[in-house]
């Protein structure tokens, strides 16, 4: 892929299924972002394809592709004096499910994202990363399917039916957000792709990615470098090649997983 004369993307290899929370990471103009679009159809690849459920991604009706790809960018252009409730509900606009239900959704989500107290709340008047909370309630309740069993959350329970699945592109969803909701956004992201969801996310903060993902993909100059677990990604040499930094791997007191100390 190139633009510009100059090549963005390339050899790009990427599989992702259901269940699995992937994390992209990488130096800035690694190629993170424009493999992000390519994944969501929002620039199209010079070569090669996408595909979602076995099916070209072009050949998905852009109301279909909504009800099982939900995209977040790095920065929302919305700029209208909307309710945060609103904005949220916004997600649920590809679906039928009725209004009632959409809002118990809605509500879930706000909780989810710790912004429930913020519903009534005009979304431009918000903090940079109260703003970044909504979005992302926005793109996970647009995930969320067609109807409810009285029984189910938001997060973490087993939806029904093969065409229920759902697929998360998040840029940089923990940006601008302090330390506690950093671990809830990514926490509720991975609870919610147990079930029929996947997730490609990407961080700067290897750490975290080392905590929370089932997978780690490095990039560095528009190519996959490694694709592994975080134990085959903790690698000082693989860190340093990538990154250009030593570091040093222990094992995390607390959760058990690699952690990379610079």
């Amino acid at each position: 892929m190139q633009r510009q004369g100059r090549r963005l993307l390339q050899d790009i290899n990427f599989e992702i299924g259901c269940g699995e929370m992937v994390a992209l990471l990488g130096p800035n103009g690694a190629g993170k972002t424009s493999l992000l679009n390519i994944l969501n159809g929002q620039i199209k690849a010079d070569s090669g394809s996408v595909t979602m459920a076995g099916q070209p991604l072009a050949d998905w009706s852009l109301s279909n592709k909504a009800k099982h790809l939900a995209s977040l960018a790095q920065q929302s252009l919305l700029n209208f004096p909307y309710k945060v409730s609103d904005v949220i509900a916004l997600g649920r606009l590809p679906h039928s499910s009725g209004k009632q239900q959409d809002w118990q959704w809605v509500k879930q989500a706000m909780t989810a994202m710790d912004v429930g107290h913020l519903a009534n709340c005009i979304y431009t008047q918000l903090s940079g990363g109260e703003k970044q909370r909504v979005q992302l309630a926005r793109v996970m309740v647009q995930l969320w399917p067609q109807t409810q069993n009285s029984d189910q959350d938001f997060v973490g329970d087993e939806v029904s039916g093969d065409d229920e699945f759902g697929f998360l592109l998040l840029d940089e969803p923990t940006a601008a957000l302090d330390l506690a909701h950093q671990q809830l956004v990514l926490q509720a992201c991975a609870e919610r792709v147990q079930k029929n969801c996947a997730a490609v996310v990407v961080l700067h903060d290897i750490n975290l990615a080392m905590r929370f993902s089932h997978r780690l993909v490095l990039m560095a100059e528009g190519r996959i470098i490694a694709n592994g677990s975080p134990d085959d990604i903790a690698r000082p040499e693989l860190i340093k090649r990538v990154f250009g930094i030593d570091a040093h791997i222990i094992e995390h007191p607390l959760h058990r997983c690699p952690h990379i100390v610079f």
